[in-house]
C-alpha cells in the first residue's frame, strides 16, 4: 500500500448517497486524482492517505484510497488554504488572509478559544465572528463522533446518518441506550444495535435489549406477512433471538404498550401482541371497507333487460353467475368477483364496464403491478394503470409501508366505479391506502383468485374480506376455455382441487420432464430457454421466467441466478461489472427491485436522449434489464416496462437482484408467455398445492415442469399452505 499527503485542490464529483468523491490532490509531486468514499471532506483540507495506484481505462492514473485522515494544516498557507476554501460558509480567500496574516499560527485556536477577536479584523462583525467559531465547532464534533461511531463498525455512510440524527447527543445514546438506533435511524436494524451495545458493555438480560429485542421480532414477523403475533410465539421467537430467559414477559409488554409501540388484545386463541400502526391500520380499513358498502335499490327485471341489451350488442354471452355478478356490482357498494383461470372473469369485467358506461358513469381500472394493469388493458380496451400510480405516488416517505400518495381522503379519486384486478397480490398497506381515495357512494369492485398466494406484503386482504362474510360474493367455477385449447387451465383447476394430473406429455402446452438431479435439471432448463422455448412461444429469450419455491438450495433462486446469469449473459470485455457483496450485475442482466421505492425517480427518453415522460416509484417485483453501469459516477441504469429508465445510485443496489430465477412468491399478478418450474424435494411447508398452482398459473402459453413426479404429485396433496396471523375479517364484522 502507498501512502500520500496533501491538500484538497478541487472536488471534481461527489455522491451523497454513499460519499463516492473524485478529487484532485495537492502535494509536492503535484497533482493527484484520487479516489474513494469519504464523509465531510472540503476542499482545502490536509489528508493523509493510503492506497495504491490505479489505471482507469478512461480517466488515466489515478490514487485509489482505502483508508484517509484529516489533518491539522501545517503551516500558514495550509491554514490560509483552508479557510478560503470555503469549508466554512462567508470565509472566501480575501478573508481568509486577513485572518491568517493577524493571528498567524495561532488562528484556529483563536476561533475555538476566542472567537470574538475575529471582530478586530476589517469585514468581521461580532455577529459573524460568533458564525465562523460555531460553524468550525460543528466540523470538528462530526469529524470527533464519525470516528467514534467507526469504532465500533458502523460505516460512514450510517455514521453520518446517525450524527445527523442525534448531533452532540450521539454519545450518550450509544453509552445509555444504543437499541434506540434501530428507532430513530433508518438502516439501523436491531442486529447492529445490538453489536454496538455488547461493544458498549450492556449486559445482554437488560431490560433495554429485551424490550428492543422483542419489537423487533414482532416487526420481523409483519414482514412474513403477519399482522400480529400470538404472546407465546413472541416469547418464543423473542427468547431464541436475543438467547435469555425472558421471564415476565407481560411487564415487558405493559412498558411498550406504554410507549404506545405495540397493542395487546386477549382473543380465543390467545393474547394477541400488534405492532400499533398495523393495528390501527387493519381497524380504519374494516371501517372504510363498511362505509362504502351502500345498496342501492334497482329493480331486478330492470337490470337484466339492460344487460340483455348489452350483450346483444356486445356479442358478450354471460352464464346466470356472471349476470349475477354485474347485477350485483350495480346494486351494491362493494362487490368480491373471484374464480379461477379461465372462469370468465375478464368477460364479467367486461360486461360491466359496458353497463356503467352506458349509465353515463365514470370508471377506473387498477392492478398491483405494471404487467397485471397492462394486461387488463388489453383485455378490455380500457386503460388501466397500477394502483400506485392510480393514488399518484408523491415520493414521501414510505411510512411504514403506505407510501407517500397525494390521492388520499383530502384528495379523493374522482369516479363512479372502480375496478382492481388481482386483489389477493394487494397487502394491508395499499388497501389501506387505496380506500382512503376512495368516498362512500363509489362502486369497488374487486377481482381476483383467492387460491393464489397471499400478497408479498403483510395482511391476507381477499380472504380476510371473503371470509368477513359481510360483502357480496360472486365466485365463478364453471371453465370457458375448454381442454382443447389450454391444458394449463384445466390442470390448474385438477392442482386446486386436489386431483392428480396425468403427465404424459400429450399436451401442447403443459409439459413434464422427468429430472431427478439438480445439475441435469439446470442443463433442461438451460436447453429450454435457449433453444427450445423462444420460438415455440414466439418470445424473446428474457419473456421465459423459471420460477422455483425456494431462495436456497440446489435448485434456489440464488443458486440459479449465477448458473443463468453466465450462460444466458456471460461476460464480455464490452460489457461492465459491479460487485455488490455476494451479488454480482452486468450490462445486459436481467433485475428485479426487491422493495418499494417511493422516492426514485424515472424517465422514458427518446432515441436522442430527450425525456417525455417522467414519474416517481419503483415497486417490489418490477423486473427490468440492466443498460448502463457506470463506474466512475458510480450507478446502475436500469430498463423497465414501457421504457422506464432508473438510474440507481451503488448504494441502492441492494434493491436490486439477478430475476432469471424468481420465487413463486414473486411471480404473483404477473403472466410470462412461458414458465419453467425446476422440482427435487423441498420442505413440505412450502411445497404445497396453493404454490404449485400459483406458478402453473403464470403461464400464458406453456408451463414445462421439470424434476421429480413424486415431488410434483405430493405438492397437490399438500393443500397446508402457511396461515397467516391476520384479524381483519374479525374487524370487518364488529362493524356491522
Amino acid at each position: 500500500m502507498d501512502k500520500i499527503k496533501g491538500y484538497v485542490e478541487h472536488i471534481v464529483f461527489r455522491n451523497d448517497d454513499n460519499g463516492y468523491t473524485v478529487f484532485h490532490l495537492n502535494n509536492d509531486d503535484g497533482e493527484v486524482t484520487c479516489v474513494g468514499n469519504f464523509h465531510f471532506i472540503e476542499e482545502g483540507e490536509l489528508l493523509e492517505m493510503e492506497g495504491e495506484y490505479t489505471t482507469h481505462k478512461l480517466y488515466g492514473l489515478q490514487f485509489s484510497v482505502k483508508t484517509s485522515q484529516v489533518c491539522e494544516p501545517e503551516d500558514l498557507v495550509s491554514i490560509e488554504r483552508y479557510l478560503g476554501s470555503g469549508a466554512i460558509k462567508g470565509v472566501g480567500a480575501a478573508l481568509a488572509g486577513r485572518i491568517v496574516k493577524k493571528f498567524k499560527e495561532d488562528t484556529f485556536r483563536i476561533i475555538e478559544e476566542e472567537p470574538e477577536r475575529l471582530a478586530e479584523i476589517k469585514g468581521i462583525s461580532e455577529r459573524k465572528a460568533r458564525e465562523i467559531a460555531v460553524q468550525a465547532e460543528e466540523k470538528k464534533d462530526m469529524r470527533q463522533a464519525m470516528l467514534y461511531l467507526q469504532k465500533y463498525g458502523i460505516s460512514a455512510t450510517l455514521a453520518a446518518k446517525i450524527y445527523q440524527h442525534y448531533g452532540r447527543n450521539i454519545y450518550r445514546v450509544i453509552e445509555e441506550n444504543p437499541y434506540r438506533l434501530a428507532d430513530d435511524v433508518a438502516g439501523v436494524g436491531f442486529k447492529t444495535a445490538d453489536e454496538i451495545a455488547a461493544k458498549v458493555g450492556i449486559h445482554t438480560d437488560s431490560d433495554y435489549r429485551i424490550r428492543s429485542g422483542i419489537f423487533y421480532t414482532l416487526m420481523q414477523s409483519i414482514a412474513e406477512g403477519h399482522i400480529y403475533l400470538l404472546q407465546d410465539a413472541l416469547l418464543w421467537r423473542a427468547g431464541r433471538l436475543l438467547e435469555v430467559e425472558i421471564s415476565h414477559i407481560e411487564n415487558y409488554l405493559m412498558d411498550l404498550a406504554m410507549e404506545r409501540k405495540i397493542v395487546v388484545k386477549e382473543a380465543e386463541d390467545g393474547v394477541r401482541v400488534y405492532a400499533s400502526h398495523f393495528y390501527y391500520m387493519e381497524l380504519q380499513t374494516a371501517k372504510m371497507l363498511h362505509d362504502l358498502n351502500v345498496s342501492q335499490t334497482v329493480p331486478e327485471d330492470l337490470l337484466l333487460e339492460r344487460l340483455e341489451k348489452i350483450e346483444d350488442h356486445t356479442g358478450l354471452c354471460l352464464d346466470e353467475m356472471q349476470k349475477k355478478a354485474v347485477t350485483e356490482a350495480v346494486k351494491r357498494g362493494i362487490l368480491v368477483l373471484t374464480g379461477g383461470p379461465g372462469t370468465g372473469k375478464t368477460t364479467t369485467i367486461n360486461a360491466m364496464i359496458r353497463f356503467f358506461e352506458s349509465e353515463g358513469m365514470t370508471i377506473l381500472l387498477a392492478a398491483p403491478t405494471g404487467r397485471a394493469a397492462k394486461r387488463m388493458t388489453e383485455a378490455t380496451g380500457y386503460e388501466a394503470s397500477t394502483i400506485h400510480r392510480l393514488l399518484e405516488v408523491s415520493g414521501g416517505p414510505e411510512g411504514e409501508g403506505e407510501g407517500g400518495f397525494q390521492r388520499n381522503e383530502e384528495n379523493p379519486l374522482d369516479t363512479d366505479v372502480l375496478i382492481i384486478d388481482e386483489v389477493s397480490m394487494v397487502d394491508l398497506p395499499l388497501m389501506n391506502a387505496l380506500l382512503k381515495a376512495v368516498l362512500p357512494g363509489t362502486r369497488l369492485i374487486l377481482v381476483g383468485d383467492q387460491n393464489q398466494l397471499p400478497s408479498v406484503g403483510p395482511g391476507s386482504v381477499l380472504k380476510d374480506i371473503i371470509e368477513s362474510g359481510c360483502f357480496p360474493v360472486v365466485m365463478l367455477t364453471k371453465i370457458f376455455r375448454q381442454a382443447g385449447e389450454s391444458d394449463i387451465v384445466v390442470n390448474a383447476h385438477k392442482i386446486n382441487r386436489g386431483e392428480p394430473v396425468v403427465l404424459d406429455n400429450q399436451s401442447r402446452d403443459f409439459f413434464f420432464l422427468k429430472r431427478q438431479e439438480a445439475d441435469v435439471i439446470i442443463s433442461v432448463i438451460l436447453t429450454l430457454i435457449q433453444k427450445k422455448l423462444p420460438s415455440y412461444v414466439e418470445a424473446d429469450t428474457y419473456d421465459i421466467q423459471v420460477l422455483t419455491p425456494m431462495r436456497k438450495g440446489l435448485l434456489g433462486v440464488e443458486r440459479l441466478n449465477k448458473i443463468l446469469q453466465q450462460y444466458l449473459n456471460p461476460p464480455a470485455p464490452e460489457k461492465q461489472e459491479r460487485e455488490w457483496g455476494e451479488h454480482l450485475f452486468r450490462e445486459g442482466d436481467k433485475v428485479m427491485q426487491i422493495k418499494n421505492n417511493y422516492q426514485l425517480e424515472w424517465e422514458i427518453r427518446t432515441r436522442y436522449g430527450l425525456t417525455i415522460d417522467k414519474g416517481q416509484g419503483i415497486f417490489n417485483g418490477d423486473m427490468g434489464v440492466i443498460r448502463e453501469i457506470n463506474p466512475y459516477q458510480e450507478t446502475i441504469t436500469v430498463e423497465y416496462d414501457e421504457h422506464r429508465q432508473v438510474t440507481y445510485p451503488y448504494s441502492l443496489a441492494d434493491e436490486l437482484e439477478l430475476a432469471y430465477a424468481i420465487t413463486v412468491h414473486k411471480a404473483q399478478g404477473s403472466e410470462y408467455p412461458a414458465v419453467v418450474i425446476p422440482l427435487l424435494k423441498g420442505p413440505r411447508q412450502l411445497y404445497h398445492r396453493n404454490l404449485l398452482y400459483t406458478a402453473v398459473t403464470r403461464a400464458k402459453k406453456c408451463v414445462t415442469l421439470v424434476g421429480s413426479e413424486a415431488v410434483f404429485q405430493e405438492m397437490i396433496q399438500n393443500n397446508q399452505d402457511q396461515k397467516r396471523n391476520t384479524s381483519l375479517a374479525e374487524r370487518i364484522r364488529e362493524f356491522q
